[in-house]
Order: C-alpha cells, then structure tokens, then sequence
C-alpha cells in the first residue's frame, strides 16, 4: 500500500454577487482508494456541500461566496492499495456483456470525436490481438505520436486537433487515447487528480488528467502522457472528457489564480515509506 498526503491551495477574486462555484477537487472514496482524513477550509464563512455522484463517485464541492477574495485550502491523507494484475491475462470485454453503467464511455464525446476516427484506429489497431496489450499499444502510439509541452493547447482543443498538432498537455493525450480506445470499441474515460513522481522539469505539481480503460471487468489505469508514475495517481473524477470532470467550473465574474499543489509520500502505520515505482503490471484503484 502507498500513502499520499495532499495540499491544494486555490485563490480566487469574486467580482460580482450571485457567482457560484462547482469544484471537483476532493479525493474519490473506492474500495482501494480511502482517504484516511481531509479537512477543507474556506477564507469566507458561506455555507458549502459536497456531493458524491452514485454513478461515478466523484465527489463535487458546491458554494456560492460573495464578493471578495476566497481561498480555499483542501488537505487528505490517501491510502492506495491497487488491483493488479498481469496484462497477458486481461481481456477485452465483448460489447454485449458490458455492463450499462458502462456504455457512456463507448460513445463519442465533445472532446473525443472517436466515431471521426474510426478509420484510423481500424487501420492502426484493428488487426491486433484484442486484449490490455492492444489498448497499451494505443497508449504507446499516442506517447510516440505526440510531443509534451505547455500552453499549447485551450479549452476547445479536440483529440483531433491534438492528433493534427502532435502537441499538448495531459488533457490532449487522454482526449486522443480516449477517442481511439472508443474507435476500437474499448470503453474508455477520461479522469482527472494529481500525480506523484512528475518530472520536475514540467515545472510545479499541477492537475493530472490520464485514462481509465474497460477491460476484463474492472478500470484499468494508463498514462498516455507518460509524465508520471501510474502507481502514484490520486483520482478526483472520471467523465467522458475534460467537460465532466473540470477541477473548477465557475458561474460569475471571478479573477483566477494558479492552482498550488503538493503531494508527498507519507509512512504507513508500521513505519514502512512505500514509493510509488514504475512497474510492468496492470493497474487499477477500482473493486
């Protein structure tokens, strides 16, 4: 098991009363994700909510602040003790066997036009063995195909200008892999947290966005991106694409600063520092 301890730190500027604010921004309660404890502050004494969706489990903050500055501060201590499994062994699962809750994310999306890619995933993956091996061979493709690098992409940029750009971030490597994954009739989601083992040349821990593939019957993680370690993912949300699953939603007139976050790995209670490591197996943080 790997413990995490986690600190955001978000500072806002509201203009104007009546705005409201929908964060996705706590940690996600499964059966191998707990959060062992958390503690939210906010700057302004304004009534706030957090919601867990029964579908996808990500849990929402909700708050309506007045005018003014408003920090908001969240802290967890999380406990990840992953699913593994060997890749060989994991099967696709045929489309009629897949459970309902699933289908959404066989479907295209607003940022994962997969039914526009539909030739391209055939030619690439189509004649592959299905199984985990060809949703990594999609992942790999997508890592080779596609260069890391900042502020090269916007709100409005879709898996196919990133396949036309050859360029993003995180969210524009999950949106690709995602499109393709779908093309190839594997259900496939985008979700989103912080990550542990970043290289520091990417510059300060931010947001994570990476891909959850459904496969021989439970979520299985990959990181198209290839810029940190899977093994030490905290998830927040899942959703089709980015649209779902933002870390900030914001109704109003509000002036926004850069996010900062820390994460570091923390002893169990045996004393034991578990460090998230590279490792070839297949990964999940579902039951």
């Amino acid at each position: 098991m790997i413990r995490l301890a986690i600190h955001l730190a978000l500072d806002y500027e509201v203009r104007e009363p009546g705005s409201h604010f929908i964060f996705n921004i706590h940690a996600a309660h499964t059966e191998r994700q707990r959060v062992l404890q958390e503690h939210l502050d906010l700057n302004q004494g304004v009534p706030w909510r957090v919601d867990t969706d029964p579908a996808t489990l990500n849990r929402i903050l909700r708050v309506s602040p007045g005018p003014g500055p408003l920090r908001l501060r969240y802290a967890a201590t999380i406990e990840l003790d992953h699913h593994v499994a060997q890749p060989a062994a994991i099967p696709e699962v045929p489309i009629a066997q897949l459970p309902t809750h699933v289908l959404p994310s066989l479907y295209p999306s607003r940022y994962c036009p997969s039914d526009r890619l539909l030739r391209l995933a055939l030619q690439e993956f189509g004649h592959q063995v299905p199984g985990y091996a060809r949703v990594q061979g999609v992942r790999d493709w997508v890592l080779r195909r596609t260069t890391f690098k900042s502020n090269t992409s916007t709100g409005t940029t879709s898996a196919l200008d990133t396949l036309l750009d050859t360029v993003g971030v995180c969210r524009d490597f999950a949106h690709l892999m995602i499109a393709l994954c779908r093309a190839i009739n594997v259900p496939a989601r985008f979700t989103t947290g912080i990550d542990y083992g970043a290289d520091p040349a990417l510059g300060p821990t931010d947001f994570h966005a990476y891909v959850e593939a459904y496969l021989g019957g439970r979520w299985y993680i990959f990181d198209p991106s290839g810029t940190a370690i899977p093994m030490g993912f905290v998830r927040f949300g899942t959703g089709r694409d980015a649209a779902d699953v933002a870390f900030a939603t914001i109704f109003g007139d509000v002036l926004a600063g850069a996010p900062r976050i820390q994460i570091e790995v923390l002893p169990d209670d045996q004393g034991r520092l578990v460090m998230p490591w590279h490792c070839p197996e297949a990964l999940s943080t579902d039951a």
